[in-house]
């Protein structure tokens, strides 16, 4: 009887160790940063230029994010594509090229 008693403390002792392996590598593929960016976690935005944005365009600086966030709610409801970014020089409000006139002419009418 002594003899199992043995074999179930190092099957215990290898189960323990394989979890904690397991949850090792969950825990590195989640939180890791790694050059892959393979990383669940969703990191810090970069902030930047407004004129780094690729094919957007800044259209208006609002003084504030609410602000910037009623002129973006005005054009999405024109059916006009927006999005408010935060850049170093503060916060923009940014369309696609194609979009640039009319979205200034709807900004400055109202």
């Amino acid at each position: 009887m002594g003899h199992n008693r043995g074999v179930v403390d190092w099957q215990r002792l290898l189960m323990t160790a394989l979890a904690l392996g397991v949850l090792v590598l969950l825990l590195r593929w989640t939180y890791g940063t790694g050059r892959r960016s393979s990383s669940l976690v969703q990191r810090r935005p970069a902030v930047g230029r407004s004129d780094e944005y690729g094919l957007l365009v800044a259209i208006a600086a609002p003084p504030t994010y609410i602000d910037g966030e009623i002129s973006r709610r005005r054009l999405e409801d024109a059916g006009i594509r927006a999005t408010l970014v935060t850049t170093v020089e503060g916060p923009r409000v940014m369309v696609f090229q194609e979009q640039e006139t009319a979205a200034r002419r709807l900004l400055a009418s109202s």
